[in-house]
């Protein structure tokens, strides 16, 4: 194994521990409603420039992935668009880079 695969591979366990430490606790004291942490992502200037932020990184990315996915017909990047949207772009960008580089 490759130093990069290493690497990509430890970003992606980064990429989900370090966002779900601290979506999960407040989702289940929230019980697991969305809307209100969509609400809560908004509750200043700073982090809905957050939001925004990663919104913009989290299509540039999908993008990305539906073209070169079509491009070099290499399918399996297509999973790290749901890893993307259902975790984050800190899990979807090493996700992709990791599956593109088999």
């Amino acid at each position: 194994m490759t130093p990069f695969r290493i690497v990509m591979i430890l970003l992606c366990v980064a990429g989900v521990i370090l966002p779900m430490r601290y979506f999960l606790p407040w989702l289940s004291a929230n019980d697991w409603d969305l809307g209100a942490m969509v609400d809560a992502w908004h509750v200043n200037d700073a982090s809905s420039g957050l939001v925004w932020d990663l919104t913009v990184a989290a299509v540039t990315l999908t993008v990305w992935v539906v073209w070169d996915s079509i491009r070099t017909r290499r399918w399996w990047g297509l999973l790290a668009i749901p890893a993307t949207y259902g975790v984050g772009v800190s899990l979807g960008l090493p996700l992709y880079l990791l599956l593109r580089g088999r």
